[in-house]
């Protein structure tokens, strides 16, 4: 193997493989309820075991793609992905991807894996500090309202979308059931990809975007995500991997995990009213941000930006980071776990009476 690629891959022993199946497990619990994907907590999981930064994406990306596809089949048999709307937001998020890439690799060759991983770790805090924050805001209001009860209700911005009518460009979707202009859907599908090339998930624009700017209901737009994550994560993979980038064990690791994961986080948006999954992805944006804004005064001392660090310095904020992002890994499953074990009680619950008046005739 060339020594440079070489240098990419760390050394992966069993402690390690078994860690990441179980990252991957409930970073596919997580993808699959809130369509953003669980990669946001995969790729700081491996950059806190010494993969470099630019590798963490390209790998995450690589085991994305197949999972994503995986999760959007089987939210489609409950009729929740607006298959046209994905791929059409898929096409922009592509060219996001291969943009996102350039500038990843100009990072990491002027200014080295320090460099890739200081970059990495900003583009998460402030994505996740402005969106995580609104998300989770908007979650408290819609529980504490009524329209926690009688569902969604369209915002102020979104309406005035779905009021704009630019000729020779209006399309209908039929999962959000509005009609709205595809120049909309081209910038916020270019950003996604282009997140997604740098942090590997693109959700963080595209699940809140749909919601709050196409209207989509939160159900349809994370489940759609996962058909424009299958699109931007196919081609982001072969990009990536042009260059030696991508570290085919830690993907298939992860997918291993992930596609179980992936399948019952699906399964426990169809018992769950839409704030809870705002919920989820709020709480989980927030906690994963604390954990990569700990690891930036590491990247600035090893660029010398700032004084060096002493050697239990690092070692504490390398343990604090990691302790929060394992932090956040496990209050996301565990809320979707009760969620889905609550609503299949109650689902059983409204149905023995007619199972019985049924035995009973």
């Amino acid at each position: 193997m060339d020594p440079v690629v070489a240098a990419n891959f760390i050394d992966l022993g069993l402690v390690d493989a078994i860690f990441l199946f179980l990252v991957g497990f409930v970073g596919g619990l997580v993808s699959g309820f809130i369509g953003s994907g669980g990669a946001f907590v995969l790729t700081p999981a491996m950059m806190s075991m010494g993969v470099p930064g630019l590798v963490a994406v390209a790998s995450n990306l690589c085991h994305k793609f197949p999972k994503a596809l995986v999760g959007a089949i089987k939210r489609a048999k409950y009729g929740q992905v607006d298959v046209k709307l994905g791929l059409i937001m898929g096409a922009s998020a592509e060219a996001g991807v291969l943009v996102g890439a350039q500038v990843q690799e100009h990072i990491r060759r002027t200014f080295g894996d320090a460099g890739s991983n200081l970059y990495i770790s900003a583009v998460f805090v402030l994505v996740l500090g402005i969106v995580g924050s609104y998300v989770l805001g908007d979650a408290w209001k819609s529980h504490a309202s009524e329209d926690a009860h009688r569902g969604e209700q369209v915002g102020r911005l979104a309406r005035w979308v779905q009021a704009v009518e630019i000729p020779g460009t209006m399309v209908y979707f039929e999962g959000p059931r509005v009609r709205i202009s595809v120049l909309f859907t081209i910038p916020l599908g270019f950003a996604t990809g282009l997140l997604a090339a740098t942090i590997a998930v693109g959700g963080f624009i595209g699940v809140p975007g749909m919601i709050y700017l196409l209207g989509a209901p939160s159900l349809i737009a994370s489940a759609t995500e996962l058909v424009i994550a299958f699109v931007m994560g196919l081609g982001g993979t072969l990009t990536y991997a042009w260059g030696g980038l991508v570290d085919i064990r830690l993907a298939m690791i992860i997918l291993a995990g992930s596609l179980f994961g992936v399948q019952l986080g699906a399964i426990g948006t169809t018992y769950v009213k839409p704030y809870m999954i705002k919920l989820v992805m709020g709480i989980v944006m927030v906690i994963v941000l604390a954990s990569r804004a700990l690891m930036i005064p590491l990247y600035l001392s090893e660029l010398e930006l700032v004084p060096p660090l002493g050697e239990v310095t690092r070692t504490l904020l390398s343990a604090a980071s990691f302790a929060l992002m394992a932090l956040a890994l496990v209050v996301g499953a565990l809320i979707i776990l009760r969620a889905l074990w609550q609503g299949q009680r109650a689902h059983l619950a409204q149905h023995a009476p007619l199972e019985e008046a049924g035995v009973a005739d």
